[in-house]
């Protein structure tokens, strides 16, 4: 057998390492290829990322959202082919540098629809439609962003789904316009440099009408914030869910046509100071706007579109985006109704044997009054306790609150306390447990002035105290609503409006009327407010001037009676003293009466600052009432939502010299048209108001 073998000599060994070599260089090239294609593939996917786009359509395709997903997260929004917002930057910075919205990978992203109906425990409607179709973005850095359509509008909020205390640095939220737009604008009240000393304010406030582009950019405003678009289309810019963060204001954005969100950094020291010792004043801050613990629903940033004026007035948008009340709590016992308050008049009672003032005698009288006529509170406002030592169990001599409590209880009243914010956040539980035994229902809680996230939280906190003690709150000088009327139904009310209360000192040049048709289009889209109407002596323009211990209304008596239909309101003022409504049975007989929360509400018709008209139903009765601004008019109302047969109604309606005597006014009883077709007459300042019912009801 022959053996093979294989010999090599050194040019073969040569060619074999020259082999080797053009191998090795192959396989470099090779790696070098698959690199640069994997590198390449990288930039193609961050390419496409870049450009990916995502459209989200309400349930009746009126109105869309799409969201830019990318480097940057932006969205923009569309009312039938209308861009109602540009192209808008979102994202939340936190204080570890990790960034919401900015290189952010998405993994995921689905879409749901929702249709349901919301019971509502205290509103304007006893169920709410909530139906939209919803967008959630997961994304790798640990956090979503939901987008909602309704129909009419779009909201966002960003979550974070870590497991970490965290510190919000910022939040970018960004409202352009796609032109030059006129809005609405609620600047805070006082111009104080620098910017940051406007977070301390009341957020009681009138509109500027005017162009973006001018404006004023020594000041901040707040939402809601209302914007002229195409077609005679109307954004309005609101936010709700708020219970952990601060709010919300406004400010020039970085855009020509834009707007930007502007938040409190939260506070680092505080001091007691301002009114009467009772507010909590911010003397630094942290260079951070929030503290977070673990996963957090961040607000919802809302922009409400309306082809129509007047369906700004019923937006649910607000109440729908709130969350839900705790399961556990009952609220059965809340029980809404109207007030007779005291500080307005001054407790200038006349014609009575004792001298009046923060005194037993006085608000017997009150008392009396208020179950002569059905009334379901009284208010002792400020001054009950002792003044400067912001302590809720120093009662002033003159008040013997346990005896006034028993004498209330007899009656059939319930009484509310005025406190102030630094007294009462003091000691929360101890006080409501201590009044709540005594008998007293709620507290009108005062002077928070601020929505930095301390306040906010302290909003939540007193109302889930308060509900165990089953004590109603009603907030005043501080933030509008965001829901928290929803979350917490016991909160029955809150200020936020420059109601009434500024006619005692607001000079002869100011202009409530317009005013009163404008907020229901605008601050009412936030939730209720405590306008505190009900003035008896009122004034035409010419004949206003303040007076602070016998203030008057501007407009007419009408127009005062058909603001307890107009405004939503569920613990509802009657602002003036029980000695001028006596002398007014039927009026006063007509606001005791009518009811504080409503079962439906219908907006017949309205122009944003001209005239608004409002149909709310309880029971079998609806209530209608109307609003002008100063120029006389008559409207027709549709009254077909009242459906088959025979109805009646009692007319309070403007008299024919209201335009000279303001107080002037003519009640009558009418037979609604089969055609159910009304037209009504307004003065200047006007209003007219009536109840429907079916006769021998």
């Amino acid at each position: 057998m022959k053996h093979s073998c294989n010999i090599y000599t050194k040019g073969d060994e040569k060619g074999i390492a020259g082999q080797a070599r053009n191998d090795s260089s192959l396989r470099m090239k090779n790696k070098f290829q698959i690199l640069s294609f994997l590198v390449l593939l990288l930039f193609c996917n961050a390419a496409i990322r870049a450009q990916k786009d995502y459209t989200l359509t309400s349930p009746n395709g009126d109105v869309s959202v799409k969201v830019f997903i990318g480097k940057d997260i932006q969205y923009a929004v569309f009312h039938q082919g209308d861009e109602m917002i540009s192209p808008s930057l979102i994202s939340m910075t936190l204080g570890d540098g990790k960034t919401f919205g900015k290189n952010s990978y998405l993994k995921k992203q689905t879409t749901h629809k929702v249709d349901k109906t919301i019971p509502a425990i205290v509103y304007k409607k006893k169920q709410v439609i909530d139906r939209y179709n919803e967008s959630v973005f997961e994304f790798k850095e640990g956090f979503n962003l939901i987008f909602r359509a309704y129909d009419d509008g779009v909201a966002y909020r960003f979550v974070s789904t870590g497991n970490k205390p965290f510190v919000v640095q910022s939040e970018e939220a960004t409202f352009n316009f796609p032109f030059d737009q006129k809005s609405y604008i609620p600047y805070v009240q006082s111009i104080k440099e620098p910017l940051e000393a406007q977070f301390y304010n009341s957020f009681e406030n009138h509109y500027l009408y005017t162009s973006l582009s001018e404006w004023n950019e020594k000041r901040l405003a707040f939402t809601p914030l209302l914007v002229e678009g195409k077609n005679n289309k109307k954004v309005c810019i609101a936010e709700a869910d708020l219970l952990h963060y601060p709010g919300m204001f406004l400010y020039k954005g970085d855009t020509p046509n834009g707007l930007k969100g502007v938040f409190a950094p939260y506070p680092k020291e505080i001091k007691q100071g301002g009114h009467n010792l009772l507010q909590g004043e911010v003397q630094s801050r942290e260079n951070y706007i929030a503290k977070q613990d673990f996963k957090t629903n961040f607000p919802w940033r809302i922009i409400i579109v309306s082809a129509h004026d007047e369906a700004l007035a019923n937006s649910d948008m607000v109440y729908k985006l709130a969350s839900p009340p705790a399961a556990d709590i009952d609220f059965s016992w809340i029980k809404p109704g109207k007030v007779a308050w005291d500080w307005w008049n001054d407790w200038n009672l006349y014609q009575v044997d004792f001298k009046t003032g923060v005194n037993n005698e006085t608000y017997k009288y009150y008392i009396d009054f208020a179950s002569e006529y059905g009334i379901e509170y009284v208010i002792l406002d400020e001054g009950w306790s002792e003044n400067m030592q912001a302590d809720l169990f120093q009662v002033v001599p003159a008040i013997d609150l346990k005896e006034l409590a028993a004498y209330a209880k007899a009656k059939n009243v319930g009484l509310i306390l005025w406190a102030g914010y630094y007294a009462f956040n003091k000691d929360i539980e101890g006080i409501c447990k201590h009044y709540s035994e005594m008998g007293i229902k709620g507290f009108k809680v005062d002077f928070m002035d601020r929505d930095d996230q301390i306040i906010v939280e302290f909003h939540e906190k007193a109302a889930k105290i308060a509900a165990q003690y089953r004590m109603m709150l009603d907030f005043h000088g501080t933030y509008k609503p965001t829901g928290l009327q929803r979350t917490y139904p016991n909160v029955i009310n809150f200020e936020a409006v420059n109601g009434l209360e500024q006619m005692k000192w607001a000079p002869a040049t100011s202009d409530q009327v317009t005013y009163d048709v404008t907020i229901p289009f605008i601050r009412m889209i936030a939730g209720p407010f405590d306008y505190t109407q009900g003035a008896m002596r009122n004034a035409t323009r010419r004949n206003y001037y303040p007076v602070y211990n016998e203030p008057m209304s501007q407009g007419t008596r009408c127009r005062q009676l058909a603001e307890y239909i107009i405004f939503e309101s569920p613990l509802n003022m009657l602002c003036d003293n029980p000695s001028n409504y006596k002398a007014e049975p039927e009026c006063t007989e007509f606001i005791a009466k009518v009811p504080t929360v409503w079962d439906n509400t219908l907006v017949l018709n309205g122009k944003v600052a001209e005239y608004i008209s409002i149909a709310r139903q309880k029971g079998d009765d609806w209530y209608v009432g109307s609003l002008t601004d100063w120029t006389a008019r008559s409207l027709e109302l549709d009254l077909s939502f009242l459906g088959e047969g025979k109805f009646v109604a009692e007319v309070f309606k403007d008299g024919v010299n209201a335009d000279k005597a303001a107080r002037d006014y003519k009640k009558e009883t009418i037979s609604i048209p089969d055609n159910r077709k009304l037209t009504i007459n307004m003065a200047q300042g006007g209003g007219f108001v009536m109840k429907i019912y079916r006769p021998n009801s």
